[in-house]
This record gives C-alpha cells, sequence and structure tokens, in this order.
C-alpha cells in the first residue's frame, strides 16, 4: 500500500527552505568591517584641534570627536555609540589616548563595537 504525502507536509517544507533562504541571504549581505589602519593619519602632521569622524558598520553606529594638543591624542569622546550589546566596548577611548594610536587590542566580547569605534577615531584623524 503507497503511504500518501499530506500537503501541509509539502507546504512546511516550502516554508521551512524559504526561511533558510532568508536568513542565508541576511547572513551573507552584512556588511564587512571595516578595517583600521594605524597608517591612515600623522599625529606630527595635525594642527590642535576638535576632529570629528564617524564609522557605520551595519548595526554598529559610531559617531566622535578627538581633541588634539600639541601633536597629540588629548581625548576621545563618544558623541553618538548605536551598539546593541557592544556597550563595553567604549572603554577603548581610554587605550586610544594613553597609547597614541588606534592599533590596539579590541574589547573581548565587544569586537564589532571596538572596531566601529577605532574607525571612527581614525576617520576623524585622516
Amino acid at each position: 500500500m503507497k503511504k500518501k504525502h499530506r500537503p501541509r507536509f509539502w507546504v512546511g517544507m516550502g516554508a521551512l527552505a524559504i526561511v533558510i533562504i532568508l536568513v542565508a541571504a541576511v547572513i551573507f549581505n552584512l556588511p564587512k568591517p571595516q578595517q583600521v589602519s594605524d597608517s591612515s593619519f600623522d599625529l606630527t602632521a595635525l594642527a590642535d584641534g576638535v576632529y570629528q569622524g564617524v564609522c557605520h558598520n551595519g548595526l554598529v553606529s559610531v559617531s566622535v570627536e578627538v581633541d588634539v594638543r600639541g601633536h597629540a591624542i588629548t581625548a576621545v569622546r563618544l558623541i553618538e555609540h548605536r551598539n546593541g550589546m557592544g556597550k563595553p566596548a567604549e572603554t577603548i577611548v581610554d587605550t586610544v589616548v594613553s597609547s597614541q594610536s588606534v592599533e590596539v587590542d579590541a574589547v573581548a566580547g565587544a569586537t564589532m563595537s571596538s572596531g566601529t569605534i577605532l574607525k571612527a577615531i581614525e576617520n576623524a584623524l585622516k
């Protein structure tokens, strides 16, 4: 005796296939994080002042102000940080000031936010 497949089974399988395809499309189309490159700015060439920078990496968006005095980064202020769960990354600005560089380690558990903050600082100083 031949088993009949119920239409609900095939409708469910089709719906599942559509969901899998949509999820894959979203994952593969997420923006890739912008890479930070310390060589893109030279502090000795920057005049004293306040520089503004932004970076948008999909789910994370950052706007910063960077104070430069005497060819050194004296302060970094986060104007905006839309981050999801990346709030711990905000401590990275102190590391940037103390090291005078954006080539610093990301905050564990907040890698995307760390990279976005660093890129916004780099963009401000370009």
